[in-house]
């Protein structure tokens, strides 16, 4: 008995909850060490971020956009590609959306500004995640080394474009001018109050629509089946017809249109403009939604939550217990990917005794 023969329920449910477990108990000890009581830092990261209302909104607007980092790390690996790049390619969408808004917030009303910043987004993104996937497919390049390479040269690139071109004359922030108020996505406060003054819009449901349609593509249509296939097994799918230059470009470009259009909640659900590193880490945040969520919709959403709880309740609780820094939480970020990527079947041999155990 192989982790192939293991029930869904086992590799779906049982194995991320032991590692994020195992990384939460580390990162305990850890908060231990620092002279501060586990339990109690538990307890106020919780109420900060999932019981207080106005902690909860912020929770979900960063989820909001960890979903869409989370998605297109997913769609990629479902494809056997590893993609490395989606801070790279939101950061080159949110230059898309940026320059869409500065043509046509004038002009354009909401409601065709708004799906307008969205397809400047997408296909930005989808160009920066192009190039590596054809590099792959044509030239051989392995896609986890362009896409990590990929990220400087955006960096570097926005640095630069920013700089020379988007500040407006006589400003000292390295950033583009403010949008119109057309380019705002209407927030969920206006709805519902107890939210208080938080930047949650409707970006969040936008995010779950995504999850959606990513879900019935992959799992209902021909066309996710051939990812798929790609996935498990190259040859077996050229065999089967699946075009394989063609199929890696493809789902690369789609993969980096998730990422761009996670810069849509960022900027027009909140700062409504353009700044130096307004990505904070997002698409690496991504990767380790992906590996956790076992690339399924209600996992990446589950652990997209997660994550964004842990920045909303980080924030508060490196107020209230001067001891734990809040780089603290990049570190427990970083055990969440050890033990859900490098460690993910830590405890698979175990769980597979058990079940044998239990068969005979």
């Amino acid at each position: 008995m192989t982790t192939n023969d293991m029930p869904r329920w086992a590799t779906a449910f049982v194995l991320p909850v032991l590692n994020l477990l195992s990384a939460l108990l580390v990162a305990a000890l850890v908060i231990h060490m620092l002279g501060e009581d586990p339990v109690d830092s538990l307890r106020i990261l919780v109420n900060s971020a999932i019981i207080n209302p106005e902690g909860l909104s912020y929770t979900l607007f960063y989820a909001s956009t960890f979903v869409f980092t989370g998605l297109a790390v997913s769609l990629a690996m479902q494809a056997g590609l590893f993609n490395i790049g989606a801070e790279g390619q939101m950061y080159f969408g949110g230059l898309g959306l940026t320059l869409v808004m500065i043509y046509f917030d004038a002009t354009l009303p909401w409601y065709l500004l708004i799906p307008a910043g969205m397809l400047g987004a997408a296909l930005f993104g989808a160009l920066w995640a192009y190039l590596p996937g054809y590099l792959q497919a044509k030239r051989g390049s392995h896609i986890v080394v362009t896409t990590i390479m990929f990220n400087f040269i955006a960096a570097s690139l926005m640095n630069f474009i920013i700089v020379k071109y988007l500040i407006p004359p006589g400003e000292q922030n390295t950033a583009s001018r403010v949008f119109s108020a057309a380019a705002e996505m209407p927030r969920l406060n206006a709805w519902f109050p107890i939210l208080g003054e938080t930047p949650l819009n409707i970006g969040f449901f936008l995010a779950i629509l995504a999850l959606v349609v990513y879900g019935v593509v992959m799992k209902r249509s021909a066309w996710g089946y051939k990812v798929r296939a790609l996935g498990l097994n190259q040859h077996a799918a050229h065999y089967a017809g699946v075009k394989i230059s063609a199929m890696i470009i493809i789902v690369m470009a789609l993969s980096g249109a998730l990422a761009g259009l996670g810069a849509v909640n960022s900027i027009m659900g909140s700062t409504h403009y353009l700044s130096l590193n307004f990505v904070g880490g997002a698409g690496f945040i991504g990767i380790a939604i992906a590996l956790m969520g076992r690339q399924h919709p209600v996992g990446i959403f589950l652990s997209s939550v997660l994550f964004g709880a842990l920045i909303q309740g980080g924030f508060d609780l490196s107020l209230e217990k001067p001891n734990i820094p809040t780089e603290t939480f990049i570190f427990i970020q970083g055990l969440i990917i050890l033990f859900c990527g490098a460690m993910e079947n830590l405890y698979a041999p175990a769980i597979l005794k058990l079940i044998k155990s239990r068969k005979g």
